[in-house]
């Protein structure tokens, strides 16, 4: 899925965006404690986990489990906070809306022996150059055109005589 977004840049510049979504899923348990999201290093791509669920997997034994995540605030300092604390018994899943965090974001199981999935999306924001959007638009324009019908005329009657 992609879609076009007007944003404004952090720079201060103007322009269009493409964001695209992947579907994201990890499990924590004892065994793999934590797991670390990291988009790649390109320049003009910034990478976002947005966190939809967690929720205890088949054979979660009756404990808490603590998850939380590890990401920058808004003063560039890493934080840690405790999204979820799920108990078979009461609270098996948490849904968390659009909690969008930007990359590297760390998910540990702080407490308990899961298992325990995560799940959401992964979104690529790239800058989109005038050149790439026009052409984009033009094909579109072009699809369009292709599938408008001509008009219709009515049929004329025959007159009785």
């Amino acid at each position: 899925m992609s879609f076009h977004d007007d944003e404004s840049s952090e720079a201060g510049l103007t322009g269009q965006s493409r964001l695209e979504s992947f579907l994201f899923s990890c499990e924590l348990s004892s065994k793999v404690p934590f797991y670390t999201f990291q988009g790649d290093e390109e320049e003009d791509l910034e990478h976002f986990l947005e966190l939809r669920t967690v929720c205890l997997g088949d054979g979660a034994k009756e404990e808490s489990n603590v998850v939380e995540v590890t990401a920058m605030n808004h003063n560039g300092k890493t934080i840690s906070v405790p999204i979820a604390n799920l108990h078979i018994k009461c609270l098996p899943m948490v849904s968390l809306g659009e909690f969008e965090l930007k990359a590297p974001v760390t998910i540990r199981l702080k407490a308990g022996t899961g298992p325990v999935s995560v799940s959401g999306l992964h979104l690529i924001a790239s800058q989109v150059e005038d050149s790439d959007l026009s052409e984009e638009e033009d094909s579109e324009e072009e699809e369009e055109e292709e599938e408008e019908l001509p008009a219709i005329k009515p049929a004329k009657k025959k007159q009785k005589q």
